[in-house]
């Protein structure tokens, strides 16, 4: 993959994105934290909203929602010099549809070291918490870990992965840190920002964007009044989702639940013809073609969803050249 440069550049693969994302996770180091600027250290927070909000209008297909949201929301915490809490969003939607992809993007966006920042923290449930029975240590591994990292800067970004298979109640240990109060445990953590990915909810999103389709709706026409509801209470119905036990949906931390739409046809020929431009290839209908016509579509009657989005698209591309 080429070399990613701030701006509103191409980007490589996804496959390759994410891998920088858990190679940076996988080197933190708490003594590479220390900066020198202080109790006003801003570390190598250098946020670009400018390049982020043009890379989101070029790149992610078909989320008019998250797009705006996650705009909104960072342009209100980043341009505030005094926020009163965390910024805490959470990602939810089908696989495939740009919730990693959009993560991956803040952190490019929002750190001068981009993916390589040790100020970005990557969690999976399946490298870092793999044990359920192990739930006590993780949860005090997991406090120490965050406070560790504010302490040594407070302008750092921390990321949940399938929060669907996080053991129920660990996040418990980070309520104190995404409320309002001034300080925890000695740290100043209001600069941070907290994002959780979950596939929980996409199914109901998907209910929804279909019953639209089916009104002859225009999908940009979808609100999110429509979709939070469903999301929140798929995830409350659910004691297995990592919120389980937690209280930070119940007690109302969430600054944001962003949804990400199922991808229709012509959205995976976007990623597409945008993969390609990444590789350097001209964009080839053939190839085009044959990627589309691999690519299973949800319902049966009307073949309208992505069944995977553009999760595949890059190893598709790979096979069909």
């Amino acid at each position: 993959m080429a070399a990613v440069t701030r701006g509103c550049r191409p980007w490589g693969s996804l496959l390759g994105l994410l891998g920088l994302v858990s190679a940076a996770a996988a080197a933190w180091d708490l003594a590479s934290l220390r900066c020198s600027l202080g109790a006003f250290c801003e570390c190598d927070f250098r946020p670009d909203l400018q390049g982020l909000e043009c890379d989101l209008a070029q790149h992610l297909a078909g989320q008019h929602l998250a797009k705006a949201l996650v705009v909104k929301a960072l342009k209100a915490f980043v341009w505030n010099p005094a926020p009163t809490k965390p910024l805490v969003l959470s990602l939810h939607g089908w696989t495939g549809t740009g919730k990693s992809y959009v993560s991956s993007l803040l952190a490019h966006y929002l750190f001068q070291g981009g993916l390589h920042s040790p100020r970005v923290h990557h969690f999976s449930p399946v490298i870092h918490f793999p044990q359920p029975s192990h739930i006590k240590r993780y949860k005090k591994d997991l406090k120490s870990w965050v406070q560790g990292n504010l302490t040594a800067c407070g302008r750092s970004l921390f990321l949940f992965d399938e929060m669907d298979r996080m053991p129920p109640g660990l996040m418990e240990v980070l309520q104190p840190f995404l409320g309002s109060s001034w300080v925890v445990y000695g740290t100043n953590y209001r600069k941070a920002i907290f994002i959780f990915i979950s596939n929980t909810g996409g199914e109901q999103i998907n209910e929804v964007a279909l019953e639209a389709w089916r009104s002859r709706r225009d999908r940009e026409e979808i609100l999110l009044q429509e979709l939070e509801p469903v999301i929140t209470r798929a995830v409350l119905d659910n004691p297995l989702h990592g919120f389980s036990r937690s209280g930070i949906m119940e007690e109302h931390l969430l600054d944001a639940v962003v949804p990400f739409l199922p991808l229709q046809r012509h959205h995976v020929r976007h990623c597409v013809l945008n993969e390609m431009a990444q590789l350097g290839l001209e964009p080839r209908d053939e190839v085009v073609q044959a990627v589309l016509d691999s690519t299973t579509f949800f319902p049966e009657d009307e073949q309208l969803f992505s069944s995977n989005g553009c999760k595949t698209v890059a190893s598709r591309i790979a096979f069909f050249l």
